[in-house]
């Protein structure tokens, strides 16, 4: 099986391309084959058409919070609202949440699903520091253009699935909030590095089997290219295809999605997070 993870970004360019860990697993060692980038929607757009069957952990929220679909009046499932928000330049979807936020009360500005307050990630309406609002714009549209099968937002019959993933929620439970990547190389410290390699080592200890139900595979020479990369955008990506791999090897339990999950939000895929 074709497993994937994107670490994906809003403005992808030469200098910051969204990054592709493609990876082979069979169900009970997933194997890093390639580490690809994309520094144009046109080739991520590419990629998304491939043919299947494969699954993939995409780092960007798909959903919006239950409570901004509700008090802006939009449709209430998934597919419904992302028909207005597809039809939406992109300038006029970060005014839409700027003029939203404008007159509410602090603490009430930027809302979040239940699988953000339980993963502690930021509100999908966030527009800078992260700009995951801006990822989601761009990102969940041109899903809703494809015929992938979103979980749990959008099921298809299509044999190429995409979940969403959060590769944070992934690494605090592994090295806490110690910092792994910078920005630029000239930020580079030998801390973060060392986190990075830690972080590594991490994957491939003995412990880490017992509790993915795999193992994992990485040739030297990726290893130390997932170890050289200061931005930790290969890192990421890989740790988004762990956690597709996790999901796929749960398909007949919902990919691991809890049961009573709202469609409409969407849902952060993880072995370590449950409703």
């Amino acid at each position: 099986m074709k497993v994937f993870g994107v670490d994906f970004t809003s403005r992808p360019r030469k200098a910051k391309p969204i990054t592709c860990a493609e990876c082979r697993f069979d169900g009970q060692v997933l194997t890093l084959t390639s580490i690809d980038s994309f520094a144009n929607f046109t080739a991520f757009e590419t990629w998304l058409g491939s043919p299947g069957p494969w699954i993939a952990g995409l780092d960007f929220p798909f959903g919006q919070p239950c409570k901004l679909i509700q008090n802006l009046g939009w449709p209430s499932t998934w597919s419904d609202y992302m028909a207005l928000i597809a039809t939406m330049p992109r300038e006029a979807f970060v005014q839409l949440l700027e003029d939203y936020k404008q007159d509410r009360a602090v603490g009430d500005k930027e809302h979040l699903r239940e699988t953000d307050r339980l993963a502690k990630s930021a509100s999908p309406q966030k527009l800078y520091n992260p700009p995951v609002g801006k990822m989601f714009y761009e990102g969940a549209k041109r899903l809703y253009r494809s015929s992938l099968n979103i979980e749990p937002l959008r099921p298809t019959n299509d044999n190429r699935t995409v979940i969403e993933v959060y590769p944070a929620f992934f690494i605090r439970r592994y090295i806490g909030r110690t910092p792994y990547k910078s920005d630029s190389r000239a930020k580079q410290t030998q801390e973060k590095q060392t986190a990075r390699i830690e972080l590594i080592q991490a994957l491939q200890a003995k412990a880490f089997q017992p509790e993915y139900g795999f193992s994992i595979a990485l040739s030297s020479e990726l290893r130390d290219r997932l170890v050289e990369d200061v931005a930790g955008d290969e890192l990421d990506a890989f740790i988004c295809a762990i956690e597709a791999a996790w999901s796929w090897n749960r398909r007949n339990e919902n990919l691991g999605i809890p049961q009573n999950v709202d469609p409409a939000e969407g849902w952060i895929v993880s072995q370590g997070l449950q409703s």
